[in-house]
């Protein structure tokens, strides 16, 4: 159920939900008389003022309080990328979690979540919310790449680390049987030390890259096998 500005309350079906940025989608058959208007995210500024809304039950309520740190991209604990990290000082009572956060002027800057990290109040920032919104409808989720190895970070040779300029790499501990690793021709202890092009040195790395590549892409991967520096082409696949 959606309530509406006017009180009034419109029934809605969910088109699809991504748990890793603690998102869904609801489609209505109500009117919507105006739509939002966003802030720019280079914007934002640690000690602006902001409100959070929320509706917990019939009537609105609101808390005032500032954006107390900014960062870059970050994963959540369940491997989604939020494209900003968003933390402000307002407490989340209940009800306030999936509203919006909004500046002194009224731009909306996202949606508030006490579900991503506990005790912590983040806000998923308006470019990770049209992401998201954009392919729940197109494929009912968000496609994420996927490779079926599990990997612990490790430290090159130093020969290796001069040569690609990075000192680790990802060693394989377990190649899943018939996942995209094992039909791609990759083995455990091959060590993995890029990706389309892009190094990898660390199991975030490896997720972020495989975040961006589509289901079903071929991609060339860069290992170390037995001393010696290899290109192995494989297909991403998709993660359930």
């Amino acid at each position: 159920m959606v309530g509406l500005p006017d009180g009034e309350v419109s029934e809605a079906s969910l088109v699809g939900r991504d748990p890793t940025t603690d998102l869904a989608v609801l489609r209505s058959s109500a009117t919507f008389s105006t739509e939002p208007t966003w802030a720019e995210p280079d914007q934002l500024r640690v000690g602006h003022l902001v409100v959070a809304v929320g509706r917990p039950g019939k009537d609105v309520q609101a808390t005032m309080g500032m954006i107390s740190a900014l960062g870059d991209s970050w994963r959540s604990p369940l491997g989604g990328t939020v494209d900003r990290y968003l933390q402000t000082d307002l407490t989340m009572y209940p009800g306030f979690s999936g509203g919006p956060l909004v500046d002194a002027s009224g731009r909306l800057l996202g949606l508030n979540t006490s579900g991503l990290m506990r005790g912590v109040s983040l806000t998923v920032p308006g470019p990770t919310l049209h992401r998201v919104v954009d392919a729940i409808p197109a494929h009912g989720k968000v496609r994420r790449g996927y490779l079926g190895v599990s990997s612990q970070p490790i430290n090159l040779p130093e020969q290796h680390a001069r040569g690609l300029s990075q000192e680790t790499g990802l060693l394989l501990v377990a190649v899943e049987p018939g996942s995209p690793a094992e039909r791609g021709g990759l083995f455990m202890g091959d060590t993995i030390v890029g990706l389309a092009g892009s190094p990898v040195r660390h199991p975030d790395d490896l997720l972020a890259l495989l975040s961006e590549e589509r289901p079903s892409a071929k991609v060339p991967l860069r290992i170390v096998r037995g001393g010696k520096v290899q290109e192995l082409t494989v297909e991403i696949g998709e993660r359930e």
